[in-house]
Order: structure tokens, then sequence, then C-alpha cells
């Protein structure tokens, strides 16, 4: 592999991903106890940081699998969360995706992950890094598709109902 020598900072990536999966009628969401510092025993999304060869899709795949044992499918980019001081290790820069399940999938902690547990989106513990703020923006976002979704559907009623009528 080759190497890379700057004369300037640059910062490291992260991928988090956020699984969701309904339940009962609520909404559940997929967190990871971390095993060690930064945050070491506090609750988080299941991410890290990317390998050199890989995007950051493949990355938050790989993270999900390795700290919960369960696969994503689509992923949907939630955003690129850069505060400088968001990482207390050093200048990091995290890609958050959500992740829907259908069925919720069993899970098992493993890697640096000490437990591996599915919460309703109303009762989580305090979420470690700046992760209660990624999965605002989850939420956000899927209000805005639902909005959508029920601006085209009657969009395209008005545009039936015109041509027919």
């Amino acid at each position: 592999m080759k190497k890379y020598t700057y004369d300037y900072p640059h910062p490291a990536v992260t991928a988090d991903c956020i699984a969701l999966s309904p339940e009962g009628g609520e909404m559940h969401v997929l967190l990871v106890q971390r095993k060690n510092e930064p945050f070491k025993g506090h609750w988080a999304f299941p991410g890290g940081f990317m390998k050199i060869d890989e995007d950051a899709p493949a990355a938050a795949r790989r993270e999900l699998r390795e700290e919960t044992g369960i696969a994503a499918g689509q992923l949907m980019q939630i955003g690129a969360y850069t505060r400088p001081d968001r990482d207390p290790r050093e200048r990091v820069i995290s890609i958050a995706f959500a992740a829907y399940f259908d069925k919720r999938p069993a899970v098992t902690a493993a890697d640096d992950a000490a437990e591996a547990r599915w919460f309703p989106v109303n009762a989580l513990p305090p979420l470690a890094f700046d992760h209660a703020e990624m999965l605002r923006d989850v939420q956000e976002s899927y209000l805005l598709l639902m909005v959508f979704v029920v601006f085209a559907f009657c969009f395209i009623i008005i545009v039936i109902e015109t041509n027919f009528v």
C-alpha cells in the first residue's frame, strides 16, 4: 500500500449505522454499549473508522456486521458530522447512514461492543458522541420523506382526476 505524508493535519473518517425496526407499533433503534474509551460503557450507534480502501457505505455495513452480527441492505445517507470536538481522541468526521429492517433481527455483541440491544426510540439511554443529533436528523429525514410521499400521492390523484373528469 502506498504511504502518504502531508505537511498539514487532516481528519480521520468514521461511518455510523443507525438501524431502525418497528415492533409493537413503535420504532426501535439498535445501539451498542461501548467496550472501550472514549465513552466506555455508554450507548452508541454501531460504527467506526473507515479502512483506507473502503467507501463510507461499506464501512457502515462492515461496522454494523462486526459489532452486532447483522447485515444491512439498502442504506440511506443521513449526513456528515463535522464538529471539531465531536470525538475527544482526534479530529474525526463521521458519515451517518440509516438502515431499515422490516423485522427486527436478533443481534449479538462482538468486536468493540460490550452489548448490543434494540431500544424503543422514545426510551433511549444517553448516547455517546453526537449520536442524539444523528437520531434527530434520521427522524427529520423520515418525516420529510413521508411528507414527500403524501404530496406525490395527492399530485397523482389530482392529475388522474383532471384527465378523466
